[in-house]
């Protein structure tokens, strides 16, 4: 199976609001991104749970076009730096 057939969950720039987060996960589970937007307002209101949940997948879910996240490019560059410092002392 070729690389471009496998489903891949990404943050998409296709009906994009805010992070494209809800987006991205509503075309990964093949149902309508407003719904998941739906869910989160309504997570939101009761306890916050929405904004952590959304910050979450953020962070987490590469966007569209790239095969990192925000996160595992932060470590990445976190491990770079330290790898310099070793070579430099």
């Amino acid at each position: 199976m070729s690389e471009s057939n496998i489903k891949q969950l990404r943050r998409t720039n296709k009906g994009k609001i805010a992070g494209g987060v809800c987006a991205g996960v509503g075309e990964y589970v093949g149902i309508d991104a407003n719904l998941i937007r739906i869910g989160l307002a309504i997570a939101t209101l009761f306890g916050g749970l929405g904004v952590g949940l959304y910050a979450i997948g953020w962070l987490l879910i590469p966007e569209e076009g790239r095969n990192e996240s925000i996160v595992q490019d932060l470590i990445g560059k976190q491990q770079a730096k330290k790898n310099d410092d070793v070579w430099q002392q």
